[in-house]
């Protein structure tokens, strides 16, 4: 460290910038230190910092020095209501350096530059931002953003494999634009996913904040479409939401999650590798292939019953005479059932999803259990969507059946916290084997 100013210095309004922070802490909001790295995505925190702020939180901007080149300390004091500062000298006698962290509810970085990730791997404390890391006692997020290149440097995922190792939540940084021309991943990922990502951190406390770290999910979501021709297919309601809900939900509880989307028009949750489809052939090829190193799979997306036994290259026309085209189908694979059947050795756990709304030959419940039964999954969500309930909506309730014939009913509320009751339910598998 480099010495101490003197007492004018101290008392000066850069040294008081830091006497609100430590009153930060005298009510009751959930307090966010929000650390902001020196990239070129610090203008993005912005945004980040503003979800934070109107949903209620209590939240302490520290940059570092580099990151004040990017975004000037008065937009951070302007948008969080606080003074900012990046030094640790400023109101030395609050002990700033220890405080901050020790009484965070949650620290996040964004951006989490390579630089950053080298110092928190190695306990390296040469600032304001790297001492609260150290310091803090409460869950730590870090997004990095970076070049494709610096991301993929053996350095840098040695420092992230290190940081995982000690409970450290370090987010997947997204594909696209980077600096300049370049395209790649380690794009920051949208500011309103962090922020989802983050809420759901922060609703799970003590032990079972990380307990699904080393495990990998994969989460199917959305609805297939099945091509009548160019222009035309057969399709569902599904929107997505609920699948997107779980992969987000393990995420934050540390899971490695691969995300198989099909059709949806939702961002990317933070910290998740997407593939997307469009047909249920192409599901079934990613859910596999992704399925074949999983501990866990969640099928919870909708994929079309049938499809037509021949596509038209060409758009169907109307038939001058008002007739319609006759459309054969068939059926197609049943993705649910084949990765049941063939899941690998060591206590996979497989989860279905039913839609269903009864009829003549049973209530919703009773044709669910005979689904189960026929699938051979170990879990079974059961929705009632009589009337077109769930659909696009953010809320959800259901049943999760299980294959000793008990179930669990998840009473109506977010999707998120059904997808936690899910994640709940599963965790439980693991631990039965």
């Amino acid at each position: 460290m480099t010495e101490p100013r003197s007492t004018a210095e101290a008392a000066s309004p850069t040294g008081e910038r830091l006497s609100a922070i430590s009153e930060a802490v005298q009510h009751d909001a959930p307090r966010v230190v929000l650390g902001v790295g020196g990239g070129i995505a610090a203008y993005k925190s912005c945004e980040l910092l503003r979800r934070f702020t109107e949903s209620g939180h209590d939240v302490t901007v520290v940059p570092t020095s580099s990151a004040l080149q990017f975004v000037g300390a008065a937009t951070w004091s302007a948008l969080s209501g606080k003074p900012v500062s990046d030094q640790v000298w400023d109101r030395v006698h609050e002990v700033p350096h220890v405080r901050i962290g020790q009484q965070a509810d949650l620290v996040v970085v964004a951006p989490t530059t390579a630089d950053l990730l080298a110092k928190a791997a190695h306990g390296l404390a040469d600032d304001l931002l790297t001492n609260t890391l150290l310091t803090a006692r409460c869950p730590v997020v870090l997004v990095p953003a970076m070049h494709t290149e610096m991301w993929e440097h053996p350095a840098t995922r040695a420092n992230v494999a290190t940081l995982r190792e000690r409970g450290v939540l370090v987010l997947e940084p997204a594909e696209g634009r980077l600096t300049g021309a370049d395209t790649g991943k380690g794009r920051l990922p949208e500011p309103a996913e962090v922020f989802a990502f983050c809420r759901e951190v922060l609703e799970r406390d003590g032990e079972t904040a990380q307990d699904l770290e080393g495990r990998h999910v994969v989460v199917s979501a959305g609805g297939t479409r099945e091509y009548l021709d160019p222009v035309r297919f057969l399709g569902n309601r599904s929107s997505g939401l609920q699948g997107y809900a779980l992969a987000r939900a393990a995420a934050s509880r540390g899971a490695k999650v691969t995300l198989v989307a099909a059709n949806t028009a939702l961002a990317d949750p933070a910290g998740v590798d997407v593939v997307r489809v469009e047909t249920t052939a192409e599901l079934r090829e990613a859910v596999l292939g992704a399925a074949a190193g999983a501990d866990a799979v969640v099928m919870a997306a909708a994929p079309a019953d049938f499809r037509p036994l021949n596509r038209s290259d060409a758009k169907i026309k109307k038939a001058e005479d008002g007739s319609a085209p006759a459309i054969e189908l068939e059926q197609n694979p049943d993705i649910l059932r084949e990765l049941a059947a063939e899941r690998p050795a060591g206590g996979q756990v497989v989860v279905g999803f039913a839609a269903e709304t009864g009829d003549a030959t049973g209530s919703v419940l009773d044709l669910a259990r005979a689904k189960l039964a026929r699938k051979g999954c170990d879990l079974l969500v059961v929705n009632d969507v009589s009337g077109g309930a769930v659909f696009g909506s953010p809320d959800n309730e259901a049943v999760i059946l299980e294959s000793d014939g008990s179930y669990v009913e998840v009473p109506h509320g977010s999707k998120g916290a059904l997808a936690h009751a899910i994640w709940d339910r599963v965790a439980a598998c693991w631990r039965a084997v």
